[in-house]
């Protein structure tokens, strides 16, 4: 699988990479299986948090035995100092590993943004982790554009965990702000959301860890979806959080031998005419 180097962390990661919610409430066998399939297939970076359930309990003895092969990255959500640190250590214990190569502040919110950055906020606990070695690189994930200038602009993070899906981005513009401006420093660039659909439908979809519709039904929407993604100046984009939504982008990867191809001169104008018509697309519009 094609490899690229997570901006300033230096870190050589897979461009598909691995969705910690996939082991969420799978036995141990199936971790185990699911791990060991996703490094057999070339990926070489994996995402958790402690939000996902008992995901991080399930990884970290299936992650165990190739550690030392691949990058581990984790979150909090806590939103102070002490929280954060006290998150980030019982995460180190879950996971079965002594540092992570990416932790990030999870999912800031707008109004998160100054308790985050201020005295005794989480940022401080990022900070101090580095300095003991806990964690190689320190980052954040937000849905917002405008969250994600703010705390680049702020502060020297590592990486940028955003939401880099074509429906969002081709009808509302969600994303291109917040990779430019991390381009800009050059951080590393993590997407989510490739391979999402559209807002979660009543009635269920038989997807119930992935918590909006994944493109399941449409092998020509998937390709051209996460061939976008991986267009759009990211280093790496992270899989749904269902085994058979990983093992689906595995093999839109597979299928240009490791390295997918960029979008022809027409395909961009037919994903601009389809997400024209998503009526609730996973994130808002751009404000």
């Amino acid at each position: 699988m094609e490899e690229r180097i997570l901006g300033k962390t230096g870190l050589k990661v897979s461009v598909f990479a691995f969705g910690g919610i996939v082991v969420k409430q799978a036995t141990t066998k199936e971790a185990a299986g699911a791990v060991a399939e996703a490094v057999d297939r070339g990926v070489t970076y994996f995402d958790v948090a402690p939000s996902y359930g008992n995901a991080q309990e399930m990884l970290g003895p299936a992650l165990q035995p190739y550690r030392t092969k691949v990058h581990l990255a984790c979150k909090t959500g806590r939103r102070t100092k002490a929280e954060a640190l006290a998150e980030l250590q019982d995460s180190l214990k879950l996971l079965r590993t002594d540092y992570f190569d990416v932790y990030q502040m999870h999912g800031v919110n707008p109004e998160e943004v100054d308790t985050v950055l201020g005295p005794g906020g989480a940022v401080e606990a990022l900070v101090e982790a580095k300095q003991k070695g806990l964690v190689r690189n320190i980052g954040f994930s937000t849905h917002f554009d405008e969250v994600a200038l703010r705390l680049i602009r702020a502060f020297s993070f590592d990486t940028l965990l955003f939401p880099v899906n074509w429906a969002c981005r081709l009808k509302n513009g969600l994303s291109e702000a917040a990779l430019a401006e991390a381009a800009k420093n050059n951080m590393g660039r993590i997407a989510i959301k490739g391979l999402a659909d559209r807002a979660k439908e009543s009635g269920g979809d038989g997807f119930p860890k992935c918590w909006y519709r994944p493109i399941f039904d449409d092998p020509a929407l998937a390709e051209l979806a996460l061939r976008y993604t991986l267009s759009q100046d990211v280093h790496t984009a992270v899989s749904p959080g269902d085994i058979r939504m990983l093992r689906l982008g595995l093999s839109i990867v597979e299928k240009y031998n490791g390295k997918p191809a960029p979008l022809s001169a027409e395909e961009p104008a037919e994903l601009k005419s389809r997400a024209l018509m998503v009526e609730e697309t996973v994130f808002a519009p751009v404000a």
